[in-house]
């Protein structure tokens, strides 16, 4: 007898059948997440910052030029909104993993309502400075040093380990969602009530997602022995190179991160203006990467690959089609398509990566090493957005556009010729077989 569908459907060879999963019960093993208490308020509180976040960018870039501080005020703004995290990442890593991961939250999203609400109230009364909104992003870049961490390493700490793809898909797919419509409604309310309002909205979504995270309930001091932060930092970097796979991957995002950020974001607006008459066609592009990374994420609900790390590298690898696509000059309906299934390998990428690292590391030293992980990928970026513009100059758009294309190409397939890379997947065998025999030992007899 086997089970199909939910029902007994008479006898065939068990040795041979294969049970299928009808969709109704895919979903609901694809929700099972939302069930647990403390997972579910983590997942509100990140949509509800998640939402405010997609509309301030647009509040902020408009802020600073409604204060007349031209285009070099609001790469300033922006370069102060990087740094700390840069700086503090680190530190971050060691106080989550020290600290209530919830309590970690709750105080950064406090801290970025505090200087976001400050931000609104000086717009709203017409005293604001360029220097005012530096700070106020340098306060909030410091905030999310401290937040990104702790963030890291709730899954790990309140889901299943068979559900946490499924986590991961979640957080993925309600992130990518509101990346669809966030910036448009930010540039509609901009236009409508003016960025003081927007920025204001974010500052309130902070509060929210703060009055959220509180109620999550995480324990303190998972660290047995506290040695001081020095010590735990050197724990975190020592945890982090001892273990190849990872720091081979986080060479290959270093490498990635700022190959793709430079050719989509900085140049692909430039290509554009010159090639496609303007910012309506780039729209299109733009939309559909969002359509792919929301038809991805939706996809990794219900598809949790072996060999992850193979998809992770797939994923990546995708990322140069868009840019390969103008380099060549291809028609707008290709590039479309390109930048979807660039959109949709990032989703795969991203969701099947955070389920290897969840299976493999430690929860009570996951947010000092993804600390590390974070920082290798974060540090190259502004070296890229300060070399575009010579290269850009020295070698020409479609070229610099193909060279960054085949850079992401060569990282995305280099990790699989190690063995070790290659075999990675979402889960531990060993592990596996410890639970069974301990669930075993349990059961009654």
């Amino acid at each position: 007898m086997i089970l199909r569908y939910g029902r007994v459907e008479g006898r065939q060879n068990e040795s041979s059948a294969v049970p299928r999963i009808s969709w109704t019960v895919r979903v609901q093993e694809a929700s099972a997440p939302l069930k647990v208490r403390p997972y579910r308020l983590h997942f509100f509180a990140r949509m509800l910052s998640w939402t405010g976040s997609s509309v301030s960018t647009i509040g902020l870039a408009f802020a600073v030029l409604h204060i007349q501080g031209g285009a070099g005020a609001l790469g300033l703004v922006l370069a102060a909104g990087m740094l700390p995290q840069i700086l503090l990442l680190l530190v971050g890593g060691v106080v989550a993993d020290r600290w209530s991961r919830a309590k970690v939250m709750l105080w950064a999203n406090m801290v970025s309502f505090a200087a976001e609400g400050a931000a609104a109230a000086l717009l709203w009364a017409g005293a604001a400075k360029v220097w005012h909104l530096a700070a106020m992003a340098a306060v909030c870049g410091a905030a999310s040093a401290f937040f990104t961490p702790a963030a890291g390493g709730v899954v790990v700490e309140v889901v299943p380990a068979e559900i946490r793809h499924a986590a991961n898909a979640l957080l993925k797919l309600g992130q990518n969602t509101v990346k669809v419509g966030g910036p448009a409604v930010g540039g509609v309310l901009v236009a409508l009530v003016g960025p003081a309002w927007v920025i204001g909205w974010d500052a309130l979504t902070f509060a929210a997602a703060a009055v959220l995270c509180s109620r999550i309930g995480l324990n303190a001091a998972r660290v047995k022995v506290r040695a001081g932060f020095v010590a735990d930092l050197r724990d975190g970097w020592t945890d982090f190179w001892s273990r190849r796979w990872l720091w081979v991957m986080v060479l290959q995002g270093a490498v990635i991160v700022p190959a793709w950020l430079v050719g989509y974001q900085a140049l692909g607006p430039v290509y554009g203006e010159r090639f496609l008459g303007g910012s309506g066609l780039w729209g299109v592009v733009v939309s559909g990467f969002t359509g792919g990374l929301i038809a991805g994420a939706a996809a990794t609900l219900v598809w949790k690959p072996r060999l992850a790390v193979v998809v992770v590298c797939a994923g990546t690898g995708t990322m140069a089609l868009p840019l390969a696509a103008m380099a060549l000059r291809l028609p707008v309906p290709v590039l479309v398509v390109t930048a979807f299934i660039a959109g949709a390998g990032l989703a795969f990428s991203g969701t099947s990566w955070a389920s290897v690292v969840q299976a493999r590391i430690p929860a009570d030293r996951m947010s000092r090493t993804m600390s590390y992980s974070t920082l290798g990928q974060l540090i190259p970026v502004p070296v890229g957005y300060m070399l575009v513009g010579p290269l850009v100059a020295l070698f020409g758009l479609r070229a610099t556009l193909a060279a960054e294309a085949l850079l992401i190409v060569c990282a995305a397939v280099a990790p699989l010729a190690m063995a070790q890379v290659r075999e990675l997947s979402a889960t531990v065998p060993e592990e596996a077989a410890e639970t069974a025999l301990a669930s075993a030992a349990r059961a009654p007899r």
